[in-house]
């Protein structure tokens, strides 16, 4: 096991994905589209959804549901479905080990950022709600500057903007277009699936947990640290 640091790295960061890492909302939306499919007689697949999970939008659900309908679909459904997205949200809590992780960094000394590819008022507006958003100095999020992942930008990005060290600094991730960007962005990186992100292939990330109660974060910070230096 290597030794865990016992004082701030000065060049480290901690830099997290949002959707699916900080907080599951990937279930409440897959969810949310299922049952519109469902109510018109069709099955919305895993499969095809998971092509989105952590990245570009390469499966348009709404698109596909009226081509194989055949006819448009009333505008309305989507607004009552996103009515029902954010009732399944309401009740998923913080993932396991998130608010742990914040409190291990804040006492190594190590500045926090989010990378996604969601846009900023997504992230920003989910983050106010649960009461975290102070705990992350800056949200690096998909626009017309930063591509979504698989692209390493937001990462390169969130390092560059709190003068970390990405060979030193720590990404946690839930799909494999996230692990993908932050391995790419030479960040040590820990992927923490979730149930749409379980069966896919996780293992380009250097450290794959059940939860992060599972490693400390200075474990991981160790074992990034030791990469530079072997």
């Amino acid at each position: 096991m290597a030794p865990e640091p016992t004082g701030p790295l000065p060049e480290a960061c901690l830099v997290l994905d949002f959707d699916g890492t900080i907080l599951d909302t990937e279930e409440p939306l897959y969810r949310s589209w299922a049952e519109l499919w469902a109510d018109h007689g069709h099955r919305l697949e895993r499969a095809d959804w998971q092509r989105n999970i952590g990245g570009a939008d390469l499966f348009d659900p709404w698109a596909e549901l009226e081509a194989r309908l055949g006819r448009p679909l009333d505008p309305g459904l989507n607004d009552r479905r996103r009515l029902r997205r954010d009732e399944i949200q309401a009740r998923e809590p913080l993932r396991s080990g998130v608010v742990d992780w914040l409190a291990q960094a804040d006492a190594l000394g190590m500045p926090v950022a989010v990378a996604s590819s969601s846009t900023h008022g997504w992230v920003d507006g989910r983050l106010q709600q649960l009461g975290i958003r102070d705990r992350f100095s800056t949200l690096v999020c998909r626009s017309e500057e930063v591509p979504p992942k698989p692209e390493p930008t937001s990462y390169r990005v969130a390092c560059a903007r709190l003068g970390a060290d990405p060979a030193c600094s720590v990404a946690v991730e839930d799909s494999p277009n996230g692990v993908a960007a932050a391995v790419a962005a030479g960040l040590f990186t820990v992927a923490v699936p979730h149930p749409l992100t379980v069966d896919l292939d996780l293992s380009a990330a250097h450290l794959v947990v059940g939860s992060l109660d599972e490693v400390p974060l200075a474990y991981a910070l160790a074992l990034a640290v030791s990469r530079r230096s072997s």
